[in-house]
C-alpha cells in the first residue's frame, strides 16, 4: 500500500513540476508533439485525397472514352437544350472535357501542381454541378442519362447530380488547405 502511495506522489510531484515549475521548453514539448502528429494527419489525409480524387477523374474520363460516341450523342443533346450549334461543338465541348478530367488528375498527382489541381478540380466539379441545376431548372430538360460515369454508374442531370459533385468538393478543399500545411512543414 506504501508503494502505491509512494508511486502516486512521484506522479504527482512530476505533474505539478512539469506544469508550474519547468521551463517553456518542456512545456512546449507536448504542444510540439501535438503538432507533430497533426502534421502527419494532414499529410496522410492530403495523400488520400489526392490519389482518390485523381483517381476518380482518371476513371470519369476512360468511362467517357469506353463509350465515346454515346458520350458525344448526350453531349449533342446537352448542346441542343442550350440551343448551340451541337452538329458544331458535340465533338469540341466532349473532347475538352476529357481533356480537363485528364489534365486535373495530372495536376493533383505531379508534387509542384498539388494545389493548382485542387483548384481545378473544385471549379470544374462546381461548373458540373452548376450545369445540372441549370439544365434541370434553368432550362426545364427533360430527363437526361449525364454519363458522367459512363454506363458504369448511371445518373441523371439534376440535384443528385449536383450534390454529388458538391460532395467531391470536400477532398478538393482538404488538399488545397492541406498541401500549403504539408509543404510549409518541410521548410
Amino acid at each position: 500500500m506504501s508503494r502505491h502511495l509512494h508511486f502516486s506522489g512521484k506522479i504527482f510531484i512530476s505533474a505539478c513540476f512539469y506544469k508550474y515549475l519547468a521551463p517553456n521548453g518542456a512545456k512546449n514539448l507536448n504542444i510540439n508533439f501535438f503538432r507533430m502528429r497533426l502534421r502527419k494527419v494532414v499529410t496522410v489525409l492530403v495523400h488520400v485525397s489526392r490519389f482518390a480524387l485523381a483517381a476518380l477523374f482518371l476513371f470519369t474520363a476512360g468511362a467517357k472514352l469506353w463509350i465515346l460516341t454515346e458520350f458525344v450523342g448526350k453531349m449533342a443533346e446537352l448542346l441542343s437544350s442550350m440551343k448551340f450549334n451541337y452538329e458544331r461543338w458535340q465533338w469540341p465541348a466532349t473532347i475538352a472535357v476529357i481533356a480537363l478530367e485528364i489534365v486535373i488528375a495530372a495536376l493533383l498527382i505531379i508534387p509542384r501542381t498539388i494545389r493548382l489541381g485542387a483548384v481545378a478540380a473544385g471549379l470544374l466539379l462546381i461548373g458540373f454541378s452548376a450545369f445540372a441545376l441549370f439544365y434541370t431548372y434553368g432550362l426545364q430538360g427533360e430527363a437526361l442519362e449525364c454519363g458522367c460515369f459512363g454506363n458504369i454508374i448511371g445518373s441523371q442531370l439534376g440535384v443528385k447530380t449536383a450534390l454529388r459533385n458538391l460532395v467531391f468538393l470536400i477532398p478538393a478543399i482538404v488538399i488545397f488547405i492541406g498541401a500549403r500545411k504539408e509543404l510549409a512543414g518541410k521548410n
